[in-house]
């Protein structure tokens, strides 16, 4: 008996380790075994809901039920593999005059969900060859499982005070991938220990303050949410400045951070910057009508937060750069079908103003029929005016 246990117990282990070298050879660059259980940060994840600091993202709260055990997502379920694959790449040249910052994972031509899908269902193939009765799914991001739990658990980093999965050799320049298996396997020693110590450059760093305290996101403040997950309204005044030249998610928090001084580069082509979107340019990006759009930013990341709110995102930065050479575009689409980019372009207008251009809004004023453009315009001239004085 105790001879056949140990047989059991050493096939078990041989399976585990050939299903992360499996994970290796798909591409990714980290592989950590988790049981299927209901993750410790689970209570956490409900307090930040109930505290109201996921912003718009209903869909969270929809499905809150469904994140406390990975039974939800495959009923058979007994393991997570977490997985890593890394983004970073050289960095693009510094934004200047009208141009547009964007965050690092958006800069290649694939959307990365595309580029992560593939892999596991390479992976995924390769196991279930092997072990024909084992079943599988595979996760990116968009089922319920609290992936830096599990990816925690799976011993592959800690979650850092800017609530991202860190790694001693990898930083947090990786995206997070999931596939459930229904064998129970041998499991990794889950990281306890958090390396951040004393340090707090993310939480400083912050433009719009958006951490409440280390490890607590206010996604109602974070650039990333507000570029992106806030696309069909607008973003409130007061949180626009901070927004800097940031016209595509934010990637303060990281640039900061001490681990990622020397993380590797990533080997992925999908990822590497393309010249157009790494920066963008927010005058140009201005003149898109939807068909160009589409056509530019249809299989990238940036199709997410669409053109009303990437065109939005753009008048703001060019509010913040300060450039005047940005006036005639900013004109231009006040008279854009898309009240949000009306909205937004009114709120730079008034704060790139002189006396011609607020005779410019108090004519558009005079037209405009939308109610939330009306108040845009309205205020930007009563600032106007103000500053004046």
């Amino acid at each position: 008996m105790g001879e056949a246990t140990d047989s059991s117990a050493a096939d078990q282990s041989r399976k585990s380790a050939l299903i992360k070298q499996m994970a290796y050879d798909c591409g990714f660059d980290l592989a950590g075994l988790a049981p299927a259980i209901t993750p410790a940060g689970y209570h956490h994840f409900l307090e930040w809901l109930n505290q109201g600091y996921a912003g718009e993202m209903s869909y969270l709260e929809r499905r809150k039920d469904a994140y406390q055990h990975p039974e939800h997502v495959m009923s058979s379920v007994r393991s997570v593999l977490m997985l890593t694959l890394n983004y970073r790449t050289e960095e693009p040249p510094p934004v200047t005059g009208t141009e547009a910052r964007v965050s690092r994972y958006a800069w290649g031509t694939t959307d990365y969900h595309k580029v992560i899908r593939k892999k596991l269902k390479q992976l995924s193939r390769r196991i279930r060859e092997a072990f024909p009765d084992c079943e599988t799914r595979g996760v990116v991001d968009t089922a319920p499982l609290l992936e830096r739990d599990f990816a925690q658990l799976a011993g592959l980093g800690w979650i850092g005070k800017n609530t991202l999965l860190l790694n001693k050799s990898e930083g947090s320049w990786f995206f997070l991938a999931g596939l459930l298996l229904s064998d129970e396997l041998d499991y990794d020693e889950p990281h306890h220990a958090s390396h951040c110590g004393t340090c707090t450059r993310c939480l400083d760093a912050c433009p719009t303050d958006a951490f409440v305290e280390g490890g607590v996101l206010d996604a109602r403040k974070c650039i990333s949410y507000l570029t992106i997950e806030l696309r069909d309204q607008p973003i409130p005044q007061e949180l626009r400045p901070g927004l800097e030249d940031w016209a595509f998610g934010c990637d303060v928090c990281q640039d900061v951070c001490p681990w990622n001084r020397k993380t590797p580069l990533s080997r992925e082509i999908a990822f590497q910057p393309v010249e157009t979107y790494a920066p963008l340019d927010a005058c140009e990006l201005l003149t898109l009508d939807e068909t160009e759009y589409q056509d530019r930013f249809r299989s990238t990341p940036m199709s997410r937060s669409g053109r009303a709110g990437l065109l939005r995102n753009a008048a703001i930065v060019l509010g913040n750069r300060g450039d005047v050479s940005a006036v005639p575009v900013l004109k231009k689409v006040l008279s854009d079908a898309e009240p949000l980019i009306r909205g937004a372009a009114a709120w730079a207008l008034g704060r790139l103003g002189n006396a011609e251009i607020q005779t410019f809004l108090e004519e558009q004023l005079s037209v405009e029929l939308e109610p939330s453009v009306r108040q845009e315009l309205q205020q930007a001239i009563t600032e106007m005016e103000t500053r004046s004085k």
